[in-house]
């Protein structure tokens, strides 16, 4: 969304702040709105996670949901991933792909319709820009908590930390009038924490990881106290730094622009340095 330099709010803002929060604030949010997910995804994700599960296993529980077929099928059989053998069978397609190779197709392709799926002169604006920002933002999360617990919950974090957003876009499109124009910085506080709140609420429908919805709340909890967990740091810093190079690469700040100096994360500046260098080998404009 495009924000003014100006930090104070108009009388346009407030109403329209007052109107998102009857819609969207508390429990108000009908989270069975949002785009579907896969029955089986919760089943999927701890499937992955266990140390005692085998490509029959999973084969067996992918093959519930269509969808995920297709999807799998379609991952294996592409160049990154070509071989000799043609792929006939969904179990071979799982054990090519492997737990990490499925634990990140499954989350893209679980995720990427939600944040794009937003319909609207605003939604068209922000759906590809909301993906780029998860996957900038997945990527820094998984850097930054190295050898801090599950990297795939550090990913799936990034991932899902703006759904919230996205959700609150496609209302904002359907309730703003407009001549509300350039939102202001106080305006885009008060939207974000919002947004903040409805992502772990679909968090928990979705029944994510109990780390990462630890981590969401963390999120949310910032403006009171700094997050205490090693993910809730690295997601919070991951955000700032997928933003930073977000705006660098639509020329709004300069693409050699540091990390802010002063940030509610507890990380070491020299870890989320090397994290914003990293962003910037893997993600060029």
């Amino acid at each position: 969304m495009p924000s003014s330099e100006t930090d104070q709010l108009r009388l346009q803002e407030q109403v329209m702040l007052r109107r998102l929060d009857e819609l969207c604030g508390g429990d108000r949010f009908d989270i069975s709105t949002l785009p579907r997910l896969p029955e089986v995804l919760p089943q999927l994700l701890r499937l992955l996670k266990s140390e005692h599960s085998d490509g029959t296993k999973v084969a067996r529980l992918i093959g519930r949901d269509p969808v995920l077929v297709g999807e799998v099928m379609r991952v294996s059989r592409s160049a990154h991933y070509r071989t000799a053998r043609t792929i006939s069978s969904l179990q071979h397609a799982v054990v090519l792909l492997g737990h990490d190779g499925l634990r990140q197709m499954v989350t893209q392709h679980v995720m990427k319709p939600i944040l794009q799926a937003s319909a609207g002169m605003l939604g068209h604006a922000a759906g590809q820009r909301l993906w780029d920002h998860a996957e900038r933002c997945a990527h820094a999360s998984t850097y930054l908590a190295r050898g801090q617990g599950d990297p795939f919950e550090a990913y799936l974090a990034g991932i899902v930390c703006n759904a919230g957003v996205g959700a609150m876009i496609r209302v904002l499109d359907q309730e703003a009038p407009p001549t509300l124009g350039v939102f202001s910085r106080s305006f885009l506080i008060g939207y974000t924490h919002l947004a903040n709140h409805l992502t772990l609420r679909a968090a928990k429908h979705w029944e994510l990881p109990p780390n990462v919805i630890v981590a969401l709340r963390e999120r949310l909890d910032v403006r009171a106290k700094a997050p205490v967990t090693e993910l809730g740091n690295a997601l919070l810093a991951a955000d700032h730094l997928a933003m930073v190079q977000m705006l660098a690469d639509n020329h709004v700040i300069d693409r050699a622009t540091p990390p802010a100096s002063v940030r509610a994360d507890r990380l070491p500046e020299v870890l989320v340095d090397r994290a914003q260098q990293e962003l910037r080998r893997v993600f060029r404009a």
